[in-house]
């Protein structure tokens, strides 16, 4: 029996033709230190690739995005404020203006290097520019050190120092220390005109009056300069610099007066103390080209300090505030009927105390038996029953036009902010009680200098002229350049415009009215209207000379607690204010004599 044998593999190989074992070849492996060297000496070669590849880009192809963007990180803007120009009076009296002032830094990275480079000095640095600023700055030397010590970049040291502070602080050359021009926005005359003028903020921007309504050509364009600094905010000396200049704003000339303004503010402030009411406004025109020359408000603010007052007094009541303009808008409807023909100064009215047209009832502010008046006595008289008497042959229709004719109901054009137009309704809503009263100042509502400029009209020869509170901007050269011609509108025939003149004159007795203005022919009406607040206002509007006017002039008292006439409350501040306006515009006296009409028949 044959015996069977196992044969155990022992890692070698036999040839199976010659039978001759093979010796067995060991497997690589990546852990071995020749593979790890192989591997490492290729990634340091790619990386060598990359990094030279990127080399190239940076320093040939891209070199120059990349050296602009280097500049553009170390380029600097600073902004070069444009000074805001002056608001002027109608004689050039400067009642707004923009001082220089400069803004004072520090670069604290740089201050260290004061003096370093001195061989004389025992104090350099930080130490040496704390001794040599304090007494500039006003400052004690520690808390001079307080402020240069740091590493901020930029800070402000002190803000709007007067130019001769700034050139003292720049002669020490200080390094890291400079200065930006600014602007602080000052009003010499203080509250004389603040209502007109306005103020700017903290920031300078426009906040209120012709500062803001003309702001564009206030302000100016900002200018600027550009440098490149070093890493510690240095001015780099060979680096590129530009400076576009600052253009400063035009000056605006006012058609105001300042004086005359001053004394039109004394004048409705004593006005309103005296008679306890809440405030007052005071116009003064010249009739002829619609330049007003004063427009006192009162309470006012002084734009120095807008901040003290409240803010129902930042505005201008003159042209915001509207109400009912009672008896003064009776000239209106008399107007109206002697332009259509429908009645004269002589045509005559039986004027009973009240009386019923369509069961409306319509009463004098008087009681008083029948009268016996002419159109020229009902005006004298201010009766309520006679104006309706003289609108009833009047269609509605026309009479609303001619308010509109007379600029109520629409913008003056003064071009002040805030400014109301007032409200005349249209004819077909003059239902009821309102077709009347509107014949005698109620049921509609108006602003003063509205009801100046309208009165206005009959001393400009019937012709309405747009006020106007600007004269235009003053050029480099000192030449003004008006900023447009005031709109006119033909109201009424020279003939009736002469008739109303008369009217008005006829009204105030040059003896005893306290209206009157001692030696010359004065012209004008009363009005007291109740608010529906409760209270009342007050007004008086005329013109002087009577027979050749050259100036309206508009008194207004707001907020009586109970009724107190126009020709209590408001005439004597007009005569007032229309003497010194006529002497301060050098209006002499015609010498004719004021004009006198048959009251009754």
């Amino acid at each position: 029996m044959a015996r069977s044998r196992t044969t155990r593999s022992t890692g070698s190989s036999r040839n199976p033709r010659s039978g001759a074992s093979r010796p067995r070849v060991p497997q690589a492996r990546v852990g071995a230190p020749a593979i790890r060297h192989r591997l490492l000496i290729c990634l340091i070669m790619v990386a060598v690739l990359m990094l030279s590849g990127r080399l190239v880009w940076v320093q040939g192809l891209d070199a120059s995005a990349r050296a602009q963007e280097a500049i553009e990180q170390r380029t600097v803007t600073r902004t070069i404020p444009a000074l805001r120009g002056d608001i002027l009076d109608r004689d050039g009296t400067t009642m707004a203006s923009s001082v220089e002032r400069y803004d004072l830094w520090v670069n604290q990275l740089q201050i260290d290097q004061y003096r370093q480079n001195s061989t004389t000095e025992e104090v350099t640095g930080i130490d040496a520019a704390a001794q040599e600023l304090a007494p500039v700055l006003g400052w004690s030397v520690s808390d001079t050190k307080k402020a240069l010590t740091g590493d901020r970049g930029f800070l402000y040291l002190q803000k709007n120092v007067d130019p001769k502070v700034r050139d003292a602080v720049i002669a020490l050359k200080i390094p890291g220390i400079g200065a930006d021009r600014v602007a602080d926005r000052i009003y010499p005359s203080g509250s004389v005109g603040g209502n007109i003028l306005g103020f700017v903020g903290g920031d300078g921007s426009a906040l209120a009056g012709t500062e803001y309504s003309f702001d564009d050509a206030l302000s100016g364009t900002d200018g600027k300069t550009t440098y490149e600094r070093g890493a510690g905010g240095q001015i780099i000396p060979t680096g590129q610099q530009q400076t576009t200049p600052a253009v400063d704003g035009s000056d605006l000339v006012l058609t105001i007066d300042r004086d005359l303004q001053w004394k039109a503010q004394q004048i409705v402030a004593g006005a309103v103390d005296k008679w306890g009411a809440t405030g007052g406004s005071a116009v003064a025109m010249n009739a002829r080209t619609g330049e007003v020359l004063a427009l006192a408000e009162y309470p006012s603010y002084d734009p120095n300090d807008p901040g003290a007052s409240g803010n129902e007094y930042l505005g201008n009541r003159s042209i915001s505030n509207v109400f009912e303009p009672g008896s003064t808008g009776k000239l209106f409807t008399i107007a109206s009927a002697l332009e259509e023909g429908t009645a004269t100064p002589d045509s005559q009215y039986e004027i009973p105390y009240e009386m019923y047209f369509e069961g409306e009832r319509i009463k004098d502010s008087h009681q008083h038996p029948d009268e016996r008046l002419t159109l020229a006595g009902v005006l004298k008289n201010s009766s309520n029953v006679g104006t309706v008497q003289i609108s009833e042959e009047l269609d509605p229709q026309v009479r609303y036009d001619y308010l509109r004719a007379f600029g109520l109901g629409e913008p003056t054009g003064v071009q002040l902010p805030g400014e109301s137009s007032g409200t005349v309704h249209p004819a077909e809503d003059w239902t009821g009680r309102t077709r009347y009263t509107t014949a005698f100042g109620q049921g509609y509502n108006v602003n003063a200098l509205q009801m100046v400029s309208a009165v206005g009209t009959f001393a400009n020869d019937g012709v309405r002229v747009q006020p106007s509170l600007v004269a235009g901007t003053r050029g480099e050269d000192g030449t003004v350049r008006p900023l447009g011609q005031p709109e006119s509108t033909r109201v009424i025939s020279s003939e009736t415009a002469a008739t109303m003149r008369g009217l008005m004159d006829n009204d105030i007795d040059e003896e005893t009215s306290s209206a009157a203005v001692t030696g010359y022919a004065t012209a004008g009406k009363t009005g007291t209207a109740q608010v529906s607040d409760g209270t009342y206002t007050a007004s008086f509007i005329g013109f002087a000379p009577a027979d050749d006017p050259e100036i309206v002039v508009g008194v207004f008292i707001f907020g009586l607690d109970t009724f107190i006439s126009g020709s209590k409350a408001a005439a004597p501040a007009f005569s007032e204010l229309t003497t010194f306006t006529l002497q301060n515009q050098g209006i002499a006296p015609t010498g004719v004599a004021g004009r006198e009409y048959e009251n009754e028949w």
